[in-house]
C-alpha cells in the first residue's frame, strides 16, 4: 500500500473509532439523563446503573490501549497487597508526566474491576465536555475550579457524598495538579526553594490541601492509599494519537499500598507526609531510570474481555446504519446530500483532533506556569 493509501486508511479508522465512541457516548449520556428520576426514589440503584453506563464509555478508551494498540502494562507491587486490589476502596496517587497516564490509570482500574465506579478530582471545565464530562457528572465526579477558597466547601460536600457509595471505588488523584513540563518544574522548584522544601527532580511539588481534604472526608471509608508511579520503557513518549494509530507501548507501574491509618489526620502533618511521599517517588523514579525496574515483584494482571466485547457491541450496533446511510447517499447522486455528508466528516475530524489536543502536554493546562499562580495549595 502506498503512503497516500495508508494515510487514507488510517484516517478512516480514526473516524470510525471516534464515531463509535462519540455516538455511543451521547446515547449513554441520554440514557443517564433519564436515570435522574431514580435519584429521589432509590439513590443506590441510580449509582449502580450509572456505574455500568459509565463503564460502557470509559472501557472503550481502555480497549484502545489494551486491544487496539496492544500496550503492555507490567505492575510492580507487593504480592500481599495485590490480593486486596479491587476488593477495597482506595485513594490512588498518580504521577502526571505522560499524555496517557490517565488512560493507564483507567487500565489499572479495569484489571481489578473498578473502572465503572472509579472517581477523579477533575477541573470544572471538563464537566462541560460531551461524553466523558457528562458521564462524570452522573458518576458524581468531584469537580473543582482550582481556586481553593471557592473549591473547599464544594469539594468537601462532594467527597462526603461518596461515604455511602454502594460499589467499591478508587479515587484517582494527580496531586501535582498539572502535567509535568520543564517550565512548570522550574517554577515549582522556585516555590520549593522559597518555602524551604526539598527539591524534586522528576515531579512537581504536590498540592497538599486537596489531598488532605480527600483523606479527611473519606477516612473510615477508604482502606488505603495506592502510591502509583508510572514509566515507559526505552524512553517511549506515549501519546493518545499514538494509541489511536495502534502504536504499542510498554508501561511499568509501581504501586505501594499504604494503609490509611498511616496517613496523619492533622492537615499540616498530612501535608508533610505527602511531601515526604513525593521525595520517595522521586527516588523510585531515579532508580527506574538507572536500572529500568522497580523494587517490587513484577506481575501482569490478566486482561479481561469486557472492554473488547463492549466495543464490538457498539460497533455492530452503529456501523451498519452508517454504512447503509452512506450507500443511500451515493446512490442518490445528490450533490447537496454528498456535500452535507462531507461537511459532517470535516466537523468530525476537527472534533476528534480537538479531543486529542486536550491530552497533549504542549497544549495542556497552563496551571502552574504563571507567576501569579506560583503559590502552592
Amino acid at each position: 500500500m502506498d503512503i497516500v493509501g495508508f494515510l487514507k486508511s488510517q484516517f478512516i479508522c480514526h473516524l470510525l473509532i471516534c464515531y463509535i465512541f462519540i455516538v455511543s457516548g451521547l446515547i449513554i449520556n441520554f440514557i443517564q439523563l433519564f436515570t435522574l428520576v431514580l435519584w429521589p426514589i432509590n439513590k443506590q440503584l441510580f449509582r449502580r446503573i450509572n456505574c455500568r453506563l459509565a463503564y460502557c464509555i470509559s472501557s472503550q478508551m481502555v480497549m484502545l490501549l489494551e486491544w487496539w494498540s496492544g500496550t503492555n502494562c507490567t505492575l510492580y507491587t507487593d504480592p500481599e497487597s495485590y490480593k486486596k486490589y479491587g476488593k477495597e476502596n482506595a485513594i490512588v496517587i498518580l504521577n502526571h508526566n505522560f499524555e496517557i497516564d490517565f488512560l493507564c490509570g483507567w487500565n489499572f482500574c479495569e484489571r481489578f474491576g473498578v473502572l465503572g465506579s472509579s472517581k477523579v478530582l477533575a477541573k470544572k471545565e471538563l464537566s462541560y465536555m460531551p461524553v466523558i464530562g457528562w458521564m462524570w457528572y452522573f458518576l458524581e465526579i468531584v469537580f473543582c475550579k482550582r481556586k481553593w477558597d471557592e473549591d473547599r466547601k464544594t469539594v468537601m460536600q462532594k467527597l462526603l457524598n461518596l461515604r455511602d457509595y454502594p460499589e467499591n471505588f478508587w479515587f484517582l488523584i494527580h496531586c501535582e495538579g498539572t502535567r509535568f513540563t520543564e517550565q512548570k518544574h522550574q517554577i515549582s522548584m522556585q516555590v520549593a526553594e522559597a518555602k524551604g522544601l526539598p527539591k524534586l527532580k522528576y515531579h512537581l511539588l504536590p498540592r497538599t490541601k486537596g489531598f488532605a481534604v480527600t483523606v479527611q472526608c473519606l477516612r473510615n471509608v477508604v482502606s488505603a492509599v495506592y502510591d502509583s508511579t508510572l514509566n515507559f520503557r526505552n524512553n517511549e513518549n506515549p501519546t493518545l494519537l499514538g494509541v489511536l494509530n495502534g502504536k504499542k507501548y510498554h508501561a511499568d507501574l509501581y504501586v505501594r499500598r499504604i494503609p490509611l491509618e498511616e496517613v496523619p489526620e492533622d492537615e499540616q502533618e498530612c501535608s508533610n507526609w505527602l511531601h515526604k511521599l513525593y521525595q520517595e517517588k522521586d527516588s523510585f523514579q531515579e532508580e527506574y531510570y538507572r536500572t529500568g525496574t522497580y523494587p517490587a515483584v513484577p506481575v501482569v494482571p490478566p486482561r479481561r474481555p469486557w472492554t473488547l466485547l463492549n466495543w464490538l457491541f457498539w460497533a455492530l450496533l452503529l456501523l451498519y446504519p452508517l454504512f447503509k446511510l452512506l450507500i443511500n447517499m451515493i446512490n442518490s447522486g445528490s450533490s447537496l446530500t454528498l456535500a452535507s455528508f462531507a461537511f459532517v466528516i470535516v466537523i468530525a475530524s476537527v472534533g476528534v483532533r480537538w479531543m486529542i489536543a486536550v491530552t497533549e502536554i504542549n497544549k495542556g493546562s497552563t496551571y502552574g506556569n504563571n507567576d501569579n499562580k506560583q503559590k502552592q495549595k
